[in-house]
């Protein structure tokens, strides 16, 4: 299997950890396998599966705004969050429930993968143990209610990377996540997925503003040198090219650029 994604449509009740594994297990002995961003257990929807070169460039997807379809249970308490802790019932329904829009800052669950102390808080939370992860910032780009019914009511949420679905529905009051589908990262939609399907790195990365190089930057490049910036758009990182073929992801360095991601050579 040629390096690159796989656009993989998770079902419910496997890790991440579980799907990528799998991947492994189909390909010949050694080739890295990773991800772009966990779904928990309980939640579907697209994971970027990474095959061989492709791992290189988990940084750059792992920042991708996320969206996602939840629906949410209200009157209900969980303590993770989700429809696998445990559950209770307190009958307070909010009366109009929204997800909250905009720049926010926020905690991390207690169940969830953030390490305080160099141990993972769900592994504290599990002990018993109240630990709470800072908060940080993140922010909602837009949060509409599809529908409300009783007790359950569903939205459609398109966030930066980072955001906890689940506690935005907490936030919501007494409320948890019942059902949670990822239904894009970046420019990659859940109605692609294709678990058969490899799409190549220099198609994946095409969200990163690009940079032609000539023969000799080239070649240059594919050493780990470094190039003049020159007429390269402002960015944090670009895909450096030649021929049409993805040489490297760099990242300027004053008026250089440096490559830090190889694919060529």
């Amino acid at each position: 299997m040629r390096p690159g994604v796989i656009l993989f449509p998770k079902p419910a009740g496997v890790t991440s950890h579980d799907v990528v594994a799998g991947v492994r297990r189909s390909l010949p002995r050694a080739t890295k396998v990773g991800h772009a961003g966990t779904l928990d257990p309980f939640a579907t929807g697209l994971l970027l599966v990474l095959v061989g070169r492709a791992t290189r460039a988990q940084r750059y997807l792992l920042g991708l705004p996320k969206a996602y379809r939840v629906v949410a249970r209200l009157g209900w308490r969980s303590d993770t969050g989700d429809r696998d802790g445990a559950l209770e019932q307190t009958g307070r329904v909010p009366a109009d429930p929204r997800i909250r829009t905009g720049d926010l800052m926020q905690r991390p669950p207690a169940y969830s993968a953030v390490k305080v102390g160099g141990e993972a808080l769900y592994k504290k939370a599990r002990r018993g143990e109240g630990v709470e992860g800072e908060a940080r910032p993140v922010t909602v780009h837009r949060a509409a209610r599809l529908w409300l019914e009783g007790e359950r009511a569903a939205f459609e949420i398109e966030c930066s990377s980072g955001t906890y679905i689940r506690q935005l529905v907490a936030d919501l009051g007494d409320a948890y996540c019942e059902e949670l589908e990822r239904t894009a990262i970046g420019c990659f939609d859940l109605n692609d997925a294709d678990p058969d399907r490899v799409v190549g790195v220099g198609e994946a990365l095409a969200f990163l503003p690009e940079h032609p190089l000539s023969d000799a930057e080239a070649r240059q490049v594919a050493h780990g040198v470094r190039v003049a910036a020159g007429t390269a758009p402002a960015a944090d990182a670009l895909r450096l090219t030649h021929g049409g073929e993805l040489i490297a992801v760099a990242e300027p360095r004053g008026s250089e650029l440096q490559p830090v991601v190889v694919f060529a050579g």
